[in-house]
């Protein structure tokens, strides 16, 4: 009970400080920023005749990711210069917040070099955010990479670290990366991702699982179902792909 309440005080804390505040403006206008630039992009798409289009100067089209590039070198520079406190450095982090959502909603594009947004490569965007803001959540309520400031001696707390990170190795073998990250902040996420089956193309299922056992026909199930959740909800965060991918259109990878 007592390690109960001191992480209720620990967590009720989180935004007593002046970082920890831009921190949370700065993931609320990333989620903002990403929320309408994908309505703005599904609203072009849908060729809503009162929306605006896409900024093309002389026929050349601007990517929103370069607007968001700006946005973030001003509000960063600007930030690393002056130093400023309440309420500059809330700006700023705005400022930050909203151009990382345009530009992590164009990740498909940094990470392919190529446009994919509407292919099913384009998917990787979406996932780009979602973890952002579940690590950017997670700093922000007060977890730490690694946390082992509460174990004790330094004995402990280096034998809770090293605990950690084998659990993460194990999800992270299992072929649940962003799992294994996670759990860097939050370990129950390891926990439970260590214990489940791993994904069958995954490095733990090819040397652990025999081959006729039950376990790769019940990884190979499971995994279809999670993919079709997972992209059910991408679909409607960004919208379904309408264009073929890289590897159904014949286009090398780079």
């Amino acid at each position: 009970m007592l390690a109960a309440l001191d992480f209720e005080i620990h967590s009720g804390a989180a935004l007593d400080t002046q970082g920890q505040r831009a921190g949370l403006v700065c993931l609320g206008a990333m989620l903002l920023s990403f929320g309408f630039i994908r309505f703005s992009t599904r609203m072009i798409r849908a060729e809503v005749s009162w929306w605006p289009g896409n900024v093309t100067p002389g026929g050349m089209h601007i990517h929103h990711l370069v607007f968001g590039i700006i946005a973030m070198m001003f509000a960063g520079f600007v930030g690393i210069v002056a130093q400023p406190g309440d309420p500059w450095l809330e700006i700023l982090a705005a400022v930050f917040g909203i151009g990382l959502g345009l530009t992590l909603d164009e990740f498909a594009l940094w990470l392919y070099l190529e446009d994919v947004y509407w292919s099913e490569e384009g998917r990787s965007s979406v996932d780009a955010v979602i973890f952002a803001a579940i690590i950017g959540g997670g700093l922000i309520a007060g977890f730490v990479p690694l946390d082992a400031g509460r174990a004790g001696s330094t004995v402990a707390i280096v034998i809770t670290v090293l605990i950690t990170l084998a659990i993460c190795a194990i999800v992270a073998l299992k072929g649940k990366l962003s799992l294994a990250v996670i759990g860097m902040f939050i370990p129950p996420v390891a926990w439970v991702g260590a214990i489940r089956l791993g994904r069958p193309d995954s490095w733990w299922a090819r040397h652990r699982y025999k081959p006729g056992s039950g376990k790769p026909a019940k990884a190979q199930a499971r995994k279809a179902r999670h993919d079709q959740r997972v992209r059910r909800w991408q679909d409607r965060i960004g919208g379904a792909p309408s264009l073929p991918s890289r590897r159904e259109s014949g286009r090398p990878d780079k």
